[in-house]
């Protein structure tokens, strides 16, 4: 209701100024905001991650603790039992080598490898081979020879190498941050003191049977916990300059050297453990215990290590997740740093539970003197699994002072020895609390080593950390997002209003959502939006006059109307240019980010959408780049300035266009990304910045993609929302975890600068089709063909699912049909050049492996064979549904498609289309009805476990559960059953339709009998569509039919009468398309008076008055007349010497209609909403509320007086009313400034009026920039104009490769059928019979016959989509971790906190010449 009164205010306040105040408002113009659960579910993912962590962490170094008191020799189990728990610890030890090592063989093997330094290398293995050696001999030698107390408290002090070596780098930033490592070395030499102390009452007081040969083990404890620390010595050695050349070159080939020092570590640890093992071991049995081991003994010691090595792997990779969701506190370092404590506690309260169930120890338990209850634990010897753990624990806790018959005082040294090395270990890791994660951080990013330590998982992933720091004064903290830019480029190809309304929308929320480009983003990125229209100009044949056509009036309409519902004002900066290849409007976004529309005349530049992707590359990439490396190359722009550049007070102040291309200066083409977009896409900002931190954060990707959504309405778009689902769902996330995606769609797609000016690349991608092959692959589908290109380069395309783009649909069927008739071909074709190439693809990209392109090469066979698997589905229904025999239901099955194929091949595709609805709409009855007879055979056979019922049940739960881990998804299951009866359709007939009709390479869709009409709506009057059965009939009487009509009446009559010359008809008939005759000339007439006032630079007033007298003294003088006198006043450059002449060109004959439309903006009702927006959009970061209102209340009021009884509603100002107006808004304006005390703003409130004054501008390109588009478009994109011979030949060699293309899909298809045919016709001889199951369990007596052919694909699909959905749920866990990772929703920028800070403006600058630009500061 709230909602419903605000539209209301806000209507009510237009309707004061206007009597049309209805506007359009699209769906997801209003603001983003926050959703409160999603908020919820951050905090929700975070706790939950953070309780994983602390779990995990808690049972890792718990059952690692309960091996060493098992293996110790003073436990309670048998001595031989003991060996075995120590090679279960041994065994803990060797599981992250054993995984580190698979892991980087892989990558060795099927993603890159680098030959490695051996120095390097060399250094890197001692190093590791001291480490493996400590660890072995702190958790196999010593830690088993103390209590469980003393274990837990001596792994803390790992972090003592590391405290050195913050010392001696000093890595803090401030100074006196070097305090928490000196505070950590002196913690844990005075925890060793204390352990040695410890140890010295307890072999003094005979507590524990304690000798002095334990001294020997502290002192191994601390040899070996030195020997540990130096795990991590590349965390704070990374500070050093001269030791980072030789870490970033370690980075190369760590892969490698992780595999040869997994296999060192692994065999360091085995040659302890044989040594220790051989010198310990006393029995007689030795190594051949190991084959009859007690059954207790093993079932607890395979619980233990299991329950180690998956914790411990589970709390490593929990504890990446948490940082890659901005939980560093709460989920990671909060957890781990508890860790240590949380075990104690643990530790105790279970010893104290084991101690209270002796009613006779309750005194004891009070006076903490547990001596009764440690003796009755030594002479308990038979207890069986928990019980036997239990026992262990408060047996191991009995071996401290507790369990002393003299004092208990000495337990406050065990105490201070677990405290300071707790605190230690948290003041040597200070910096994981502050530590600053990007919001998708990778793993190497954040842990300086891959490899964890089971044994010290809590001290592992701390000190793994890294440290981020600034290496020197000039660099930027790593921690810091580098700046991006990103170009938005939009192809239009006969849009409707209500699609280009999505995509203006779209663009229009990202300018909200980045606000001023002055200002400073979190997210680090500026943009601009590019719109290319194809065939924006239509020609009149009367008089050969070029105007824009209907297409791009309705853009203009709907850009103007976007403004409206976005700021309720008109555009403010808008600018005409004219290029070579047409031309291009320029508008300047609420926020101050620049939007550009490029009109393509395709008789002066090659249309479609490829051309369109090459030319703002090149302009993108190869230009903007080329200017802002060579500035002085580039000469100065001899044009008028615009008059938000030089302003009527003499102002000078950057456009964002020239601010944008300042900043591309300091940004390198890997953080140039370009937006590719369709006319009709929706998107959100978050959508966006998804896929910028695809690219931002892995340098090999050159694209990324996010889910297309289908929209529309019918059955067609019904089956397509469950085909893209199922796509996006399995196939690309498949593509994306074991590979590389593909394709990556062109209405939303990100591609990398550098990427697309690869060589190979964007080179190649100019390539024109001269053959019947590059036909198919190149124009038919140029979104798959430049991924293709990039991944034969070594660049990655990857899916980011959370990223949601809403694209239109094909919503007929005969457009699906064409649009897939270009699809199916072209992805075949491009798909085939990569499995080609794939052995040097393989080596040259290290995310496409030999087995991916194994992976590829069964999807390509699987997809070729579907129609003749879709013929034996079909098969099946009919002998579900008709019961016939199998040979004769194949033979029955197989008769449509040969039919439809031979129609194909001798109709037009009009028919083609036609017959194969009809057939699809038969086949979806058959299909309903054999999904229902499957159903009832399952209920006649009391059991689904068949093959077709198994497969039928398995594929719904697998796409159920599938739909359930895509909630926002869920309803497109709705779907599924419109999708499966679509089947022979979508798989057989249009197979075959894209097959035959290969050789047709025209678009299909959006195409348009608009050209054949000149103009929408010109000299017609009536227009009337009449639809009769099947048939649509056109009646149109036009204007120059009523003239014909009627002069042959007048001949009739007055035979005499003189006859129009034909000449003289078509001039008369000759108008522009946006106006009528006589409004046209009132607006051409305002028009030359906006324009010689406001490109001049500093206008003078009786100059003015005079010109205007002039202009309306002689009425009589014609259009012509007027441009040339107009010509010679308005040209002149502000930057220039007064006395300097330009060369004058005229404009074009568009170019006048599309400056009229914007000249609405100066209409009395609209200038009045114009000023009130301006003046509060100018002081909205100022915290002057209740003066902003005054000054819009009081300006309103000048704008009343000034003109109420001047000019209507409607009516356009007249140059001179603009001037007095702008005098006394200026004047009124200064007065409540000065009377409020804040002149400071001035300035704003000034280029406020200044900017509701401002009429369009005409400008014109440089001359650099012309010759560049001259250029270019005479190298690649020049109009192609084959002739007749050669068309003929394409047209021959694409009916040749049709034929060669449909004959080998023809005979794989036919040998799969007949092989299938056979096989049913043998009968028994062959077939294998599987016994029948019934849901209980139960056997039946009745076996099952099955075709090996058949079950052998049944298991083939099966397997494929079983390994989809596993692909499938590790990428939603890692989108998972994205979007909660994502909290960037709504606008966020700083705020500038000067009240008189302004942009880059100085006074009467243009007077003498002299222009300051950003550069120059």
């Amino acid at each position: 209701m709230e909602e419903l009164k605000q539209r209301g205010k806000k209507r009510e306040l237009r309707h004061r100024d206007t009597w049309d105040p209805f506007q359009l408002n699209p769906i997801g113009a209003e603001k983003e905001k926050k959703k409160r659960c999603f908020i919820l579910a951050q905090h929700l993912v975070a706790v939950i991650v953070g309780l994983l962590v602390l779990v995990s962490a808690v049972l890792s170094k718990g059952s690692l603790l309960i091996l060493c008191i098992l293996a110790s020799p003073r436990s309670l189990v048998k001595n031989n039992d003991q060996q075995f728990y120590l090679l279960m610890l041994v065994f803990c030890l060797v599981m992250p080598n054993v995984l580190m090592f698979l892991k980087s063989l892989w990558k060795c093997a099927f993603k890159n490898f680098v030959s490695p330094n051996m120095k390097t290398m060399g250094i890197v293995c001692v190093i590791e081979c001291f480490v493996s050696a400590g660890t072995c001999i702190l958790v196999l030698i010593v830690m088993p020879q103390f209590d469980v107390l003393t274990n837990l408290f001596i792994t803390g002090g790992v972090c003592i190498m590391s405290s050195i070596l913050q010392i001696a780098f000093r890595l803090q930033k401030e100074t006196w941050k070097i305090i928490f490592p000196i505070c950590s070395l002196i913690l844990v030499m005075t925890g060793y003191a204390l352990l040695g102390s410890d140890y010295y009452v307890r072999a003094s007081s005979y507590v524990g049977k304690e000798t002095s040969e334990n001294y020997l083990y502290v002192g191994l404890a601390i040899i070996s916990s030195v020997l540990v620390s130096l795990n991590w010595w590349e965390n704070p050695v990374q500070a050093s300059n001269s030791i980072q050349d030789t870490l970033t070159e370690l980075d190369g080939f760590r892969d490698f050297v992780f595999v040869i020092t997994s296999i060192l570590r692994t065999a360091v640890i085995g040659g302890v453990y044989a040594v220790y093992f051989t010198v310990t071991q006393q029995d007689k049995q030795g190594w051949s215990y190991f084959s009859h081991v007690p059954k207790q003994t093993l079932h607890i010691g395979l619980s233990l290590f299991f329950l180690q090595a998956f914790t411990s792997a589970g709390c490593h990779w929990f504890g990446v997740v948490a940082c890659k969701i901005h939980a560093v506190r709460l989920s990671f370092a909060a957890p781990v740093s508890f860790t240590g404590p949380a075990v104690l506690i643990v530790a105790m309260a279970l010893f104290l539970m084991q101690a209270g169930n002796h009613s006779e120890l309750m005194n004891e338990v009070a006076t903490a003197n547990f001596t009764s209850f440690c003796s009755a634990l030594g002479s308990i010897r038979n207890r069986n699994g928990t019980n036997l753990i239990l026992a262990e624990i408060s047996n191991s806790i009995c071996r401290t002072t507790l369990n002393s018959y003299y004092k208990s005082w000495p337990i406050v040294m065990l105490v201070a020895e677990g405290l300071c090395m707790w605190l230690g270990l948290l003041a040597a890791t200070h910096y994981v609390w502050k530590i600053k994660v990007q919001r998708i951080e990778r793993t190497s990013q954040l842990f300086v080593r891959r490899l964890y330590e089971s044994a010290f998982i809590d001290q592992s992933l701390l000190l793994n950390t890294k440290i981020k720091f600034v290496r020197a004064r000039n660099q930027e903290r790593q921690d810091t997002l580098e700046s991006c830019v990103i170009y938005l480029c939009a192809t239009m190809w006969h849009e409707t209003y209500d699609e280009m309304l999505k995509i203006l929308t779209s663009m229009f929320r990202l300018d909200r959502y980045r606000g001023d480009p002055k200002e400073k983003h979190k997210d680090e990125f500026d943009f601009e939006c590019h719109i290319f229209v194809d065939d924006a100009f239509q020609q009149e044949k009367t008089t050969g006059k070029k105007f824009i056509n209907t297409y791009v009036n309705d853009l203009i309409q709907v850009v103007i109307e976007v403004y409206r519902v976005f700021t309720n004002k008109e555009p403010d900066d808008v600018s005409i240019i004219e290029t070579p290849y047409g031309g291009r409007l320029m508008f300047v976004m609420p926020e101050g980010n620049m939007l550009y529309v490029h009109l393509k005349d395709k008789q002066l530049i090659r249309n479609k959408k490829r051309w369109s992707q090459i030319m703002y590359m090149y302009y993108l990439l190869g230009w903007k780049g080329y200017i802002v490396k060579n500035p002085q190359k580039v000469t100065r722009q001899n044009n008028p300035c615009r008059a938000s550049l030089v302003s009527l007070d003499g102002e000078s102040f950057l456009l964002p266009t020239y601010d944008n291309d300042s900043k591309r200066k300091f940004i390198s083409e890997d953080n140039t990304y370009i937006l590719a977009l369709d006319g009709d896409t929706d998107f959100h900002p978050s959508a966006v910045i998804l896929l910028v931190d695809r690219l931002r954060m892995y340098e090999n990707v050159g694209a990324a993609c996010g889910r297309i959504h289908p929209t529309g309405m019918g059955p067609m778009v019904w089956y397509q929302k469950f085909e893209y689902a199922v796509g996006h769902w399995l196939q690309k996330t498949a593509e994306h975890v074991f590979g590389s995606v593909l394709c990556s769609p062109g209405c939303f797609s990100l591609f990398r600068g550098s990427a697309l000016m690869d060589d190979n690349v964007l080179k190649r991608y100019t390539t024109k089709s001269s053959r019947a092959a590059e036909y198919v692959q190149y124009d038919q589908g140029e979104d798959r063909w430049l991924c293709t290109l990039l991944l034969q380069q070594g660049w990655r395309v990857e899916y980011n699912a959370a990223s949601d783009a809403y694209t239109n649909a094909p919503q007929e069927f005969k457009e699906f049909y064409n649009q897939r008739r270009r699809w199916g071909p072209s992805t075949l074709a491009n798909t085939l050049d990569l499995l080609h190439s794939g052995k040097e693809t393989a080596e040259r990209n290290s995310s496409i492996s030999m087995l991916y392109i194994v992976y590829q090469i069964f999807t390509v066979g699987s997809s070729i064979l579907g129609p003749a698997s879709v013929s034996l589905m079909i098969a099946g229904a009919f002998q579900f549904v008709f019961k016939m025999e199998g040979t004769l239901a194949i033979i029955v099955s197989i008769i449509p498609p040969v039919i439809y194929m031979l129609i194909c091949f001798t109709c037009k595709p009009n028919l083609q289309i036609s017959i194969a609805a009809i057939l699809s709409v038969l086949y979806a009855f058959l299909m309903t009805a054999s999904l229902f007879s499957i159903i009832g055979d399952m209920v006649i056979q009391q059991t689904f476990i068949t093959p077709t019922g198994l497969f039928l049940v398995s594929m719904s739960i697998l796409y159920l559960v599938t739909a359930l881990l895509h909630p926002q998804e869920f309803g497109m299951i709705v779907y599924g059953l419109m999708y499966f009866i679509c089947i022979p359709s979508g798989y057989l007939l249009l197979t075959i339709y894209s097959l035959v009709n290969m050789h047709i390479v025209s678009w299909g869709t959006r195409e348009s009998n608009r050209e054949v009409t000149e103009k929408k709506g010109v000299g017609v009057l009536c227009d009337r569509n009449c639809k009769l059965c099947c048939w649509d009939m056109k009646f149109q009487v036009t204007q120059e039919t009523e003239n014909l009509v009627l002069q042959q009446i007048k001949n009739v009559v007055n035979p005499d009468a003189q006859k129009l010359p034909m000449k003289a008809l078509e001039h008369q008939e000759s108008v522009q398309p946006l106006h009528q005759p006589a409004e046209k000339e009132y607006y051409h007439q305002i028009l030359q008076r906006k324009t010689s006032s406001f490109k001049r630079k500093v206008p003078d007033r009786e100059e003015i008055r005079k010109d205007q007298d002039s202009s309306e003294s002689d009425p009589s003088d014609s259009e012509d007349s007027i441009s040339k006198n107009l010509d010679k006043d308005i040209y002149k450059d502000s930057v220039l010497d007064e006395d300097e002449e330009l060369e004058v060109v005229p404009d074009s004959d568009w170019v006048e209609p599309v400056q009229t439309v914007f000249l609405k903006k100066l209409t009395y009702a609209n200038m009045k909403r114009n000023l009130q927006e301006q003046i509060r959009y100018s002081l909205r970061n100022k915290n002057e509320d209740d003066l902003c209102e005054e000054l819009v209340l009081m300006l309103v009021d000048v704008v009343n007086g000034e003109l109420k009884d001047k000019v209507g509603p409607e009516d356009v100002l007249t140059d001179s009313l603009l001037e007095e107006l702008q005098y006394a808004l200026n004047e009124t304006a200064r007065r409540i400034l000065k009377t409020n005390r804040a002149p400071q703003l001035e300035k704003r409130v000034k280029r406020a009026i200044e900017k509701t004054l401002t009429a369009p501008q005409v400008e014109k390109l440089t001359d650099d920039e012309k010759d560049f588009w001259d250029k270019l478009i005479e190298r690649y994109l020049a109009p192609i104009t084959d002739d007749k011979a050669h068309q003929e030949e394409v047209s021959r060699e694409l009916k040749s490769l049709r034929n060669k293309a449909v004959f080998l899909y023809f005979i794989l298809n036919i040998l799969w059928v007949v092989a299938t045919f056979f096989l049913q016709a043998i009968g028994d001889t062959i077939s294998i019979w599987i016994p029948k199951y019934f849901p209980n369990g139960t056997k039946s007596e009745d076996s099952m016959k099955v075709e090996p052919l058949s079950l052998m694909f049944l298991l083939s699909f099966a397997v494929l989509l079983l390994v989809q959905f596993l692909a499938m749920l590790y990428h939603r866990i890692y989108t998972l971790i994205h979007v909660v990772s994502y909290r960037s929703i709504e606008k966020d920028y700083k705020v500038k906190t000067d009240d008189d800070e302004e942009d880059l403006t100085f006074e009467n600058q243009s007077a003498n010449g002299l222009v300051i630009t950003s550069d120059d500061l």
